[in-house]
């Protein structure tokens, strides 16, 4: 095994993968080695999904895609039990699936709260379940949260709110199965130049959080790539039940 495929032989899930974050994610594991199932939810993003994935086959690995609206706990057994019926075993999970909503609490209709805590907080619990007794000995299991976790801002109540219980998912369910040698953590980026980040923000807002990080501009995917690619490694085998802000300085982890 080369010396930069250290992931060589396993099997990575990236939710989302179609993408932004979960695109850059996927690509860096497949250069480490890793085989990538390319997770996508609608079937607008198929023909994204796919380039993907031949992208990756490109890398020496072996890739699928799947389409699933993993709100629906039906459809999380299915995405895993496909990739494990296509390359054998679920070594790596890298959950990215996130939706957004900003504004006052006061404005929020029950649907809107519905819908993204079901993306934001129950995609990861139930994909957790399934990894309890699908995923191989000594996996990785990494959730993608935000930065906001630990801002007191206005408007970030809702988004915020539904990514912080993934923080607790992850600490219980990291001594869960941690006797297997699986590892768990979050990963909280601060905001980053993706499709995901723009449509949210007013052009004020983008100001003031450039105007925060350590360079005076927002991150870019690339910048996150690291933390993933080493947090999925055999090298973390130390590193579980954290969260890791890769946000260049905006805030520091909460206390």
């Amino acid at each position: 095994m080369a010396a930069d495929r250290v992931l060589e032989g396993r099997t990575a899930l990236v939710t989302g993968g179609s993408a932004n974050l979960g695109k850059a994610f996927a690509t860096a594991l497949a250069e480490d080695g890793a085989n990538v199932m390319v997770h996508y939810n609608s079937d607008s993003k198929r023909d994204q999904a796919e380039q993907v994935a031949q992208e990756l086959a490109g890398k020496g690995v072996k890739t699928a895609t799947q389409q699933g609206d993993l709100t629906r706990v039906a459809e999380v057994a299915g995405l895993v039990d496909a990739t494990i019926a296509r390359f054998g075993q679920w070594d790596i999970l890298v959950n990215t699936a996130g939706m957004i909503v900003r504004k006052p609490i006061e404005e929020f209709t029950e649907d809107e709260w519905d819908r993204m805590f079901a993306v934001n907080a129950k995609i990861p619990f139930f994909l957790m379940r399934e990894a309890a007794t699908k995923m191989a000995d000594h996996g990785r299991v990494l959730n993608l949260i935000t930065t906001i976790v630990a801002v007191t801002a206005p408007t970030y109540g809702g988004y915020a709110g539904s990514k912080s219980p993934v923080e607790h998912y992850t600490k219980a369910f990291a001594k869960e199965v941690g006797g297997r040698g699986i590892t768990v953590n979050c990963v909280a980026p601060g905001p980053l130049k993706t499709s995901f980040f723009y449509p949210a923000e007013t052009d004020e807002n983008i100001a003031w959080l450039k105007s925060m990080s350590i360079n005076g501009d927002i991150g870019d995917p690339a910048d996150v790539v690291p933390v993933v690619r080493f947090l999925a490694s055999p090298a973390a085998k130390w590193v579980t039940a954290q969260t890791v802000y890769v946000n260049g300085g905006l805030v520091g982890s909460a206390s």
